[in-house]
This record gives C-alpha cells, structure tokens and sequence, in this order.
C-alpha cells in the first residue's frame, strides 16, 4: 500500500472536531509517539532488553497510531505522504552524500 493510499482510506475514520482539526491529531501524535517510546522503555526495564513477540506486537500497533495521526496531519496541511517521504528520503540523501548525517538542524 502506498502512504498516499493510506492517508486517503485513513480519512474515513478522522473524527474529530474541525475547528481544531490541526492541533487535536498533533496532539495525538505526541501521546501516540510518547506510547512507542513507553514501550521501548518497558522492553529494557521489564524484559531485560529480549524483544517479545508480545512487545513486537504492541509496538506495531502503536506505530500503526503513530502513523494514522502523521497521515492525518499531513492532509491537514494539505500534503501527500508520498511527497512528503520523498523529499525526506532526497535531504537524506544529500546529506549522506556531503557527509553531514550527523549533527542538528535542518539546513545542514
């Protein structure tokens, strides 16, 4: 599936309220990506650094959130994820290329 179909079937079910219709999936993106990162912790606190299929799984679902808020986000802002993941993968690129992978800032 394409991110760009994802975005547009994911649409159907972004019921929220429009007149905060950017900030309420931001928002979500934050609670959803600190529920990821909950989870990485529990992995090193609670199963000694072993990754479970049980964790792998409640990962996955995270993530799949993660995305359903990016994907709802970006057509708020009325952009394509595939444009979007595109031009991400070119200033990676670019950078790789010019040796400036690490280190801060966009403009690099």
């Amino acid at each position: 599936m394409l991110l760009s179909e994802y975005q547009a079937r994911s649409r159907a079910t972004a019921l929220y309220p429009r007149d905060v219709a950017l900030y309420y999936p931001t928002l979500g993106l934050a609670g959803e990506a600190g529920e990821v990162a909950e989870h990485a912790k529990k992995l090193l606190r609670d199963d000694a650094g072993v990754l479970t299929d049980e964790r792998r799984e409640a990962m996955a679902k995270e993530l799949g959130d993660v995305l359903w808020y990016l994907a709802q986000i970006a057509t708020e802002l009325e952009l394509d994820l595939d444009e979007v993941a595109a031009a991400n993968l070119k200033k990676l690129a670019s950078r790789k290329q010019r040796g400036v992978l690490h280190g801060s800032g966009d403009d690099r």
